[in-house]
């Protein structure tokens, strides 16, 4: 799968039999964009199309679609929002940072904005350096808490977290809510590099199985919990917890940065 990379249009090239097909028409977005080669080869007579997407350009968090969560505790630290800031160079970046004896990280999401269901959902991402917190990129539903559908009507979907500073990255899923009815299947990988530079990792959500992926390589599927059958919004997050390690060790500020988050439907081809 190739791109036109020209300023201001990604045109979709998906290879369906050995033939070349093209998206009915250009997906227009603002500047030059990263290939979009990491994109699955979409089914017979099928081909994906952009339904939302952000580039993270300008020098602030676009709040037609995002919002963030609500200032407090969280774990061992705090989500504040001055630990989000877009970098003004096509990033969203997501701190720890340490405040007045605080530790402080963020999280940003599309609730009431973008909520959605199936699907592939992709990031490119840059990671932490330092230990002692985690970033994320997971999907959530209100019905994440009821108990008795298992998933289908609502699961936590971890597309990736990052708790470790090693080529490890792992996908979880979350049903049946938090509490003593809770349910958790997931899936820890090692990719060489992964710990340093750029890195593509996307989910494909269908309606009886989720398909992840690193850099365009198939890194788990499961139909745990039955799959998700409602629309959810997405999440990017940052923790500080002793899952990722000591923070009093980490030499802060430490970010991890976001290049883009796309997300695609499968839609007949014209």
């Amino acid at each position: 799968m190739q791109a036109d990379l020209r300023p201001g249009t990604l045109l979709l090239v998906v290879m369906l039999g050995g033939t070349a097909c093209h998206a009915s028409r250009p997906i227009h977005l603002a500047g030059p964009q990263p290939s979009a080669r990491f994109l699955p080869v979409a089914p017979p007579g099928k081909t994906w199309r952009l339904v939302w997407h952000d580039e993270f350009d300008g020098r602030s968090l676009d709040t037609t679609r995002w919002s963030f969560r609500p200032e407090g505790p969280r774990r061992d630290g705090w989500w504040m929002k001055e630990a989000v800031a877009v970098d003004g160079e096509g990033h969203l970046v997501i701190s720890a940072l340490k405040k007045d004896g605080k530790y402080l990280s963020g999280c940003v999401v599309t609730t009431g904005r973008f909520e959605h269901a199936f699907g592939y959902y992709e990031t490119r991402v840059q990671f932490q350096k330092q230990p002692g917190h985690w970033s994320a990129f997971w999907l959530q539903s209100a019905g994440t808490g009821r108990v008795g559908d298992e998933g289908r009507d609502g699961t936590e979907i971890d597309v990736w977290e990052k708790p470790t500073l090693d080529d490890q990255i792992e996908h979880n899923l979350h049903w049946d809510g938090y509490g003593q009815e809770y349910r958790h299947a997931g899936h820890k990988t090692i990719v060489p590099g992964l710990s340093s530079g750029w890195h593509t990792i996307g989910l494909w959500w269908k309606p009886d199985e989720y398909v992840f992926f690193v850099d365009g390589r198939e890194t788990w599927r499961s139909s745990a919990g039955g799959v998700s059958q409602v629309p959810e919004y997405l999440m990017l997050s940052n923790e500080i917890g002793t899952w990722a390690g000591d923070i009093s060790a980490a030499k802060l500020p430490d970010s991890f940065l976001i290049d883009y988050v796309r997300v695609f439907d499968l839609v007949t081809q014209k």
